[in-house]
């Protein structure tokens, strides 16, 4: 006699028995799917259950190891698609292995037989558990297949770019789009530069009414722009100044960039991208554009943010704070979607150069208050949010270094460079100064050793 046999032959005349029984088989179905299949049933589908649950907690130990070992090579392989749709089958395949595994063990383990105070226990216990189990197989299959979705329609499918001198640089605009305005034009226009080892970010900010703005030589504008875009008051649309570039080339000169579209960008984006390079001396790998009139739906879909607001800020009203809706009162404030897009956007009771200070703020405190946690939680919504809010040309094969990258940029302090008065007068630009003053940013001197 075997320690299976009261459990695969049991004596169906002794409710007490049966009843044991059923406890030990139902228990055993949780703590190793297929085990109850093994010693009281189909043992060729118990050890199918059995086999799968022991693979999939090694394909967990691995992970876990590799994660504590080299984590890039775990955020790169949830990054790409290939990964999250296998990742997503074989959630899909597990849960429904376990819901026949639990179905069976229902049956195998005879309620009719069992005490009559006992049945609805066993049932119940059996049938929350697969429900919470498969629950949650089922939800992070659904995580997965957004995640690969929205990964797919953010991010490109092109080579990954070396870092130069060290860094990264990324061009960040912040779009503004509106029913007075001739397109999108990007109110909001940075650089953040990133050591490609430690994470070290620097944020150089550029006023929208630089003017003149030289391009590279290498640009296709330069030869239009020689002395600069504005200089003299020459350009095709109604203002001359930084910000009107992408306009301009959006809407009159897109043949200047005909390969923006294949390489996810925009001919509008790709201008900026040059100007940008020709204002600082800085080679821009990769841009981000955020879309405003969409980023109050990613703040509400990480659950808000919270800033320190120095300055009361006004929502709706007219250059003389006429008609103002509601303030933004100073103090600790822990704003929606609604509230910090005004934060970002509100132009009027303070000057340009203070509303990108409240821009740059933001970015850092969401840098700083998006984790792991709220990111899973709440992750259909952030996904439905990101592809409607933000446009970029980082491929999606980087995605795991920059996140491992991004982890180290939370840890360190980010500093700040804005161009604006007093330091630079945007009406009468000095370039040497300006890429003087990014140089000493991104490379700042060390200090020597006493006695060198």
């Amino acid at each position: 006699m075997t320690i299976a046999t009261p459990l695969r032959h049991p004596d169906a005349s002794s409710s007490h028995t049966m009843t044991k029984r059923g406890w030990w088989l139902v228990t055993m179905n949780v703590l190793l799917p297929g085990s109850a299949q093994v010693v009281a049933g189909n043992r060729t589908l118990g050890r199918v259950g059995v086999l799968a649950t022991l693979l999939l907690w090694l394909l967990a130990v691995v992970t876990l190891v590799v994660y504590l070992v080299a984590p890039s090579a775990i955020y790169t392989m949830f990054t790409q698609a290939g990964s999250l749709t296998l990742v997503q089958l074989l959630l899909i395949a597990y849960a429904a292995l376990w819901v026949l595994l639990t179905l069976d063990t229902l049956r195998l383990v005879r309620l009719v037989r069992t005490a009559p105070n006992s049945r609805g226990w066993i049932a119940a216990f059996s049938v929350l558990v697969l429900v919470g189990l498969t629950g949650t197989a089922g939800y992070a299959s659904v995580v997965a297949g957004s995640a690969r979705g929205a990964l797919s329609d953010i991010f490109s499918a092109a080579a990954s770019q070396p870092p130069v001198d060290g860094r990264y640089n990324i061009m960040l605009l912040g779009g503004d789009a509106g029913p007075d305005r001739d397109g999108l034009r990007p109110d909001s226009m940075s650089i953040v530069s990133i050591d490609a080892n430690t994470g070290q970010a620097v944020t150089i900010g550029l006023p929208r009414d630089l003017d003149p703005v030289p391009f590279p030589t290498s640009s296709p504008l330069h030869a239009l722009y020689p002395d600069g875009y504005g200089y003299q008051d020459r350009c095709d649309v109604d203002v001359c100044q930084l910000n009107s570039i992408y306009t301009e080339v959006e809407l009159y000169k897109p043949k200047l960039y005909p390969n923006a579209g294949k390489d996810n960008s925009q001919p509008g984006i790709e201008a900026m991208r040059d100007a940008l390079e020709g204002a600082t001396g800085l080679t821009i790998q990769y841009y981000v554009l955020i879309d405003m009139q969409g980023f109050a739906d990613l703040i509400d879909a990480v659950g808000g943010v919270d800033v320190t607001v120095k300055d009361r800020v006004p929502i709706g009203g007219d250059e003389n704070l006429n008609g103002v809706a509601e303030w933004i009162e100073p103090g600790n404030r822990h704003l929606d979607g609604y509230h910090a897009q005004w934060y970002a956007r509100a132009r009027h009771g303070s000057s340009d150069y203070d509303r990108m200070a409240r821009q740059r703020q933001l970015q850092d405190a969401i840098l700083k208050q998006v984790n792991p946690v709220n990111v899973v939680s709440k992750f259909q919504g952030i996904a439905k949010a990101g592809a409607q809010v933000m446009k970029t040309d980082i491929p999606q094969s980087m995605l795991g270094y920059f996140v491992d990258l991004g982890l180290k940029t939370r840890k360190l302090p980010v500093q700040q460079l804005e161009l604006v008065p007093p330091t630079i007068d945007p009406q009468n630009p000095d370039y040497t100064q300006i890429q003087q003053l990014v140089r000493k940013a991104v490379h700042p001197a060390t200090a020597k050793p006493a006695g060198s």
